[in-house]
């Protein structure tokens, strides 16, 4: 049973998996990519329809039109926003899907409200698993709004009644997806700490992939998180190809800066971020210095860095 029609702006890695469950759970997708054969390529696939423009796809909706961009947080989806806004008319709903810091958020919907358009801020969680397993939504804007893309959040979500959130005024989707985030990073720094530990203690000679195995039926540590660790150690335990850089994409130092603008301690959550920062090369230095001041009032060795 078709629910309506809706627009979606950007194809990417999150962006085209949430056009092929819309499509595939009874939606009627008009997909717009700024590169268009990925548009074409998914129309192919899915039946969606493709549009050439924004003009293009704007006209392929009916009033109220629902537009739904998926796009890098930043200046690509505020490009996007100048360049859609005059085309579309009271009344219509656009929503901000990007991992976006929700003070540019409420900022962006001053300037979209006054053109008559409704703005929605959506926080998505589910990356690559989301087309299968659904997403996680948390989303912020003026009920009558937010009413208006209920139907489709409710096929994006794992169930119709579970795994979407309207949580309050516009920038609210944004803030609780910023704090999701930043106990991400928390949760993912602690279980490679402790998978660390264990794969130090040589003479037990653990096998990590079962420990992990083991730890997703009936530990209080079990999560999704847990699976997706056991499911990588049980392909690669030593992980010897991998560099040892994470990166981070700003949701973990926006949580942080958060939580000091409301002097609220979160320690774990600041570390990880910056464990994040030093597996980036960014303690090098410090390193240095350390290791020197060791030498001055110690005498203890340095070890010269290979050429």
């Amino acid at each position: 049973m078709a629910v309506g029609k809706i627009g979606m702006v950007g194809l990417g890695r999150m962006g085209g998996n949430m056009a092929r469950r819309l499509q595939r759970d009874g939606a009627e997708v008009v997909a717009y990519n700024r590169h268009i054969e990925k548009a074409q390529e998914l129309a192919q696939e899915t039946g969606i329809q493709a549009a050439g423009t924004l003009q293009e796809l704007v006209e392929k909706l009916p009033a109220p039109r629902v537009v739904w961009l998926m796009l890098p947080a930043g200046a690509p989806t505020a490009e996007h926003i100048h360049e859609i806004l005059p085309l579309l008319a009271t009344g219509d709903i656009l929503v901000n899907g990007a991992n976006a810091f929700y003070g540019e958020s409420m900022t962006q919907a001053k300037e979209v409200e006054a053109h008559g358009v409704e703005y929605v801020d959506a926080g998505v969680s589910g990356g690559v698993w989301g087309l299968q397993e659904g997403y996680a939504l948390m989303v912020g804007g003026k009920p009558e709004a937010v009413a208006k893309v209920e139907p489709f959040l409710k096929i994006l979500a794992p169930g119709p009644d579970k795994g979407w959130l309207h949580c309050g005024p516009v920038g609210s989707g944004h803030f609780v997806k910023m704090v999701h985030n930043g106990i991400e990073y928390g949760m993912m720094q602690a279980l490679a700490e402790g998978f660390a530990i264990l794969q130090g203690k040589t003479e037990f000679d653990l096998d990590l992939a079962a420990v992990a195995e083991m730890w997703r039926y009936g530990s209080v540590v079990r999560s999704w998180l847990l699976d997706l660790t056991a499911a990588t150690l049980h392909k690669d335990q030593v992980l010897a190809d991998i560099a040892p850089i994470v990166a981070d994409s700003g949701e973990g130092l926006w949580t942080a800066q958060a939580a000091l603008q409301q002097k609220v301690p979160a320690p774990v959550i600041t570390l990880a971020l910056q464990m994040r920062w030093a597996s980036q090369g960014k303690d090098d230095y410090a390193a240095k210095l350390l290791a020197m001041m060791r030498n001055q009032f110690g005498g203890h060795a340095v070890v010269q860095e290979a050429k």
